[in-house]
C-alpha cells in the first residue's frame, strides 16, 4: 500500500474571481474536487502544501478536513512564470483505477544533426498518457541523442514508462531536426517607424466563475 500524503483542505463556500484573488493572497489556492458520479465540491488548499506536493511528485493525495478522499492531482493552473499555483483540479480515484491525464514533454541529450547545420523543433509539448495514479510520471522524457539531421521522432517511438499508456497519435511528430529557415525581412516591416504587432496574453488567472 503507497502512503499517500495527506493535504489538508475546507470547503469554499463563495466562488469567483475576486474571492479566489483574495484566498491566494492569504496563501491558499482554490480548488475543485470532482469524479465517481458525486457532488462538485468546491475547495481551498494551502498553496505551500500543493506546491510541495507537485514537487515530490506526490499527485495521489488523501483530502482531509472538509473532505475525507482519496484524490489524484489531475491539473493545476499556474501563473505566467508557472512557479506559482493557480487553482488545482482534485479527481476521486482508487488506488489502482487507471486516471488519463496530460502532462509535459521533455527533450534530453544533444541531437547529432545539429553539428550538420540543423536545428531541433519540439512539436509536442503536452501529451495526454493513462496510468495508474501511484504510477503516473510528471513528464515524458524524449531522448535525441539518436535525432539526426532531417529525422524525426514520432510518439510511436517515444518509451513510455512502466504502466503508462500514451493516448496521443502514433504518428504525431514529437520533435525533428531540419534545415535552419532564414525570414526574410519585408519591405513593410523594414519601414522606418514600422512598430511589431503585440498580440495579447489571456491572463493566467482567469478561470471560470
Amino acid at each position: 500500500m503507497v502512503e499517500l500524503l495527506t493535504l489538508s483542505v475546507e470547503r469554499r463556500e463563495t466562488v469567483g474571481k475576486r474571492r479566489n484573488r483574495r484566498l491566494r493572497e492569504s496563501g491558499k489556492t482554490p480548488a475543485v474536487l470532482y469524479g465517481h458520479k458525486k457532488e462538485v465540491v468546491n475547495l481551498a488548499v494551502a498553496t505551500e502544501l500543493v506546491e510541495a506536493a507537485l514537487r515530490h511528485g506526490s499527485r495521489f493525495v488523501q483530502l482531509s478536513g472538509a473532505v475525507s478522499e482519496r484524490a489524484f492531482i489531475k491539473e493545476v493552473q499556474w501563473n505566467v512564470w508557472g512557479d506559482v499555483a493557480l487553482h488545482v483540479d482534485f479527481t476521486r480515484v482508487s488506488e489502482h483505477e487507471r486516471v488519463q491525464l496530460s502532462v509535459p514533454v521533455e527533450l534530453r541529450g544533444e541531437a547529432p544533426g545539429l553539428k550538420d547545420g540543423g536545428v531541433v523543433k519540439q512539436h509536442l509539448h503536452m501529451i495526454e498518457i493513462e496510468a495508474e495514479p501511484t504510477s503516473a510520471p510528471e513528464k515524458i522524457v524524449v531522448g535525441v541523442n539518436d535525432l539526426g539531421f532531417n529525422q524525426q521522432i514520432r510518439v510511436s517511438e517515444v518509451a513510455a514508462p512502466e504502466g503508462v499508456k500514451l493516448l496521443a497519435d502514433p504518428e504525431l511528430i514529437v520533435v525533428e531536426c531540419v534545415e535552419q529557415v532564414e525570414v526574410q525581412e519585408t519591405e513593410s516591416e523594414a519601414a522606418e517607424g514600422a512598430e511589431p504587432e503585440v498580440i495579447g496574453r489571456k491572463k493566467a488567472e482567469e478561470e471560470e466563475e
